[in-house]
């Protein structure tokens, strides 16, 4: 059974750009509801844990890199079948790729500063989830 919790993650780029409302806007338009929300920097630390699971590939330290340059808003979302409705939302990785009306296509500018992170499981939204909220931050 799918789960009712995702994580995302509005990336430097996005906000930089001042995206921040517009992409909470289609979030929530979307149907899903805002259960956790905070605007943060990752340390070099941070990102270098949560991104481990690409330690060992060519674009890892460039990833930190980017990841660390800026704020990011971090949030937990709820709604039924909620990581692979978020995916939906978000599109494909590439913006030129991603299907029109997706996050993505909207507000990305290439494949390394593509504006979001959604989990691409509900484990791995759990475990994300709880990387940026404890428990009592999560309504």
């Amino acid at each position: 059974m799918a789960g009712t919790k995702t994580f995302t993650m509005l990336k430097p780029d996005a906000v930089s750009k001042g995206y921040i409302g517009d992409i909470l806007k289609q979030i929530t338009g979307s149907g899903f509801k805002i259960v956790a929300l905070k605007m943060t920097q990752m340390t070099e630390n941070d990102a270098k844990s949560f991104y481990e699971v690409h330690k060992e590939r060519p674009f890892y330290g460039e990833l930190v890199e980017y990841m660390t340059s800026g704020p990011i808003v971090a949030a937990v979302l709820e709604k039924e079948n909620a990581v692979d409705d978020f995916r939906t939302l978000i599109g494909a990785t590439n913006p030129e790729e991603a299907a029109e009306g997706t996050i993505r296509k909207k507000f990305a500018a290439s494949i390394s500063e593509n504006a979001i992170h959604g989990s691409d499981s509900d484990e791995n939204a759990s475990i994300e989830s709880y990387f940026h909220f404890s428990g009592r931050e999560q309504f």
